[in-house]
């Protein structure tokens, strides 16, 4: 584009997503000048060897100030702290959004805090990797995922609008939905799948010294993709957790009466109830491919030898 959306983004948090944001402002000329903090100085030092921003603080303060654009890259949990101690920083009219994937109690965090001068605009890019840290990111990460935005009822509508452009500009499609919708979807399409993940991965460990450590050793690729998905990161899952416990047992509740169907389907020999089930859940399986969530590409698109592949985010 040919004049900058902003002429200061601020990123508080320079992990996976922050730095991938990061080179896609750069990349695509989204802001003059990307302000990056964190609390932790050699990530700080990573970030800056990286050449991923254009100044560098140690405290968010600094960073914050006469920003167009702030987005909180941080686990859910500290949202609120965060914005506390930057809103009398923040500039008139500025933007202020995060990347969280529970938006309700991100909103309940951060809302008090926030003077009326700006806009609030919550977000949720659903991308990522298991992996983390300013050197995981990399530009194509939101090429083609979602990313929600769940603005509030008062929130300036061009401003919900100016991000909806910048996410577009990452290569995101926009949806935009109320953030209860959000956290009841996410439980189901993201959390749950994650606490499963997490879950099973702990039995298999458990298992270890009984099977005298063949549940590694001759991992298939089911057991070895659960375990990509539970090596992401242990404190943004913790948050999202307690954060949106709601939504999340609300969906456990519903997955563990499917379950119980299958206990009794497997014990009473019903083989035309698990064809019907597996015959429905392929089909979604094809859907998904369709709507360009995943590829069609034996072994999920991964060269050979290649254990990564892209999973949302929280």
């Amino acid at each position: 584009m040919s004049e900058p959306l902003f002429d200061r983004v601020a990123l508080i948090g320079i992990g996976l997503i922050g730095s991938s944001i990061a080179l896609n402002v750069k990349a695509h000329g989204l802001a003059r000048h990307v302000a990056i903090t964190t609390r932790r100085a050699e990530t700080l030092a990573t970030a800056e060897r990286l050449g991923l921003g254009d100044s560098y603080h140690l405290e968010v303060t600094d960073a914050v100030r006469e920003a167009d654009l702030v987005i909180l890259c941080v686990p859910v949990g500290i949202c609120g702290a965060i914005t506390r101690e930057i809103a009398p920083y923040l500039k008139a009219g500025a933007i202020i959004s995060d990347v969280g994937s529970v938006k309700g109690a991100v909103i309940e965090q951060m809302r008090p805090h926030l003077p009326e001068t700006v806009a609030f605009v919550p977000a949720h890019p659903l991308a990522g990797t298991e992996q983390s840290g300013p050197q995981a990111g990399f530009v194509a990460l939101f090429q083609k995922r979602w990313c929600i935005l769940t603005p509030l009822e008062e929130t300036d509508p061009p401003a919900v609008e100016r991000l909806k452009v910048f996410w577009e500009a990452c290569g995101s499609a926009v949806e935009i939905m109320t953030a209860e919708h959000h956290d009841l979807v996410l439980a189901i399409v993201s959390h749950v799948p994650h606490l499963i993940a997490y879950n099973i991965v702990g039995t298999a460990a458990d298992l270890e010294t009984v099977t005298q450590s063949e549940v590694v050793k001759f991992s298939a690729s089911g057991f070895r993709d659960f375990t990509r998905i539970a090596a992401s990161d242990p404190t943004m899952w913790r948050d999202v957790f307690l954060t949106n416990r709601d939504a999340v047992l609300e969906m456990l509740a519903r997955f563990s009466e499917d379950l119980a169907s299958l206990q009794r389907a497997i014990r009473w020999g019903d083989g035309d109830t698990l064809f019907d089930l597996f015959t429905r859940t392929r089909a979604i399986r094809r859907n998904v491919i369709e709507a360009g969530q995943d590829t069609a590409k034996p072994n999920f698109g991964r060269e050979a030898g290649n254990g990564s592949s892209d999973e949302s985010s929280a």
